[in-house]
């Protein structure tokens, strides 16, 4: 059994099929642009922090390498079928929200900024008024 297990592993590893190529294809497109946008600013961080006294060679083989490797992990990871299904069903769910309007967004925001300020001034002056009552009994000075 653990070889069947390890024989599907690096078949899965190095497959270069698509799971279910037209399913959540905008979720999964977003995915690998997120995790591929935080594997290059990490190989950028290597170039510009971490590798500054080697050689210029190296210094850039090191990162290239992160991105390639990177880049193919991130492809093998959006189309295992477990990671997959999930991206599927969070494009389903997605689909199924309704979005507010703009008046609606900008009603809502203007609510909560009001209640935020009122909540603000409301404890300001409960903050006063416990200052100058602890003042006046001795508590603080």
């Amino acid at each position: 059994m653990a070889r069947t297990e390890t024989h599907n592993f690096w078949s899965e590893l190095t497959a270069v099929s698509l799971y279910k190529r037209n399913q959540g294809r905008m979720a999964r497109q977003l995915t690998a642009a997120g995790i591929g946008l935080g594997i290059a600013l990490g190989a950028y961080w290597l170039y510009d922090q971490v590798l500054l006294g080697l050689n210029p060679a190296v210094r850039v083989t090191i990162p290239a390498l992160i991105i390639a490797i990177g880049g193919w992990a991130t492809f093998r990871l959006i189309n295992w079928p477990t990671f997959a299904e999930f991206l599927i069903a969070v494009e389903g769910e997605m689909n199924k929200v309704t979005w507010a309007t703009k008046t609606e967004l900008i009603r809502a925001t203007i609510v909560v900024l009001v209640t935020m300020l009122f909540l603000g001034a409301i404890l300001t002056v409960y903050d006063i008024v416990w200052a100058v009552l602890l003042r006046w009994i001795g508590v603080i000075q």
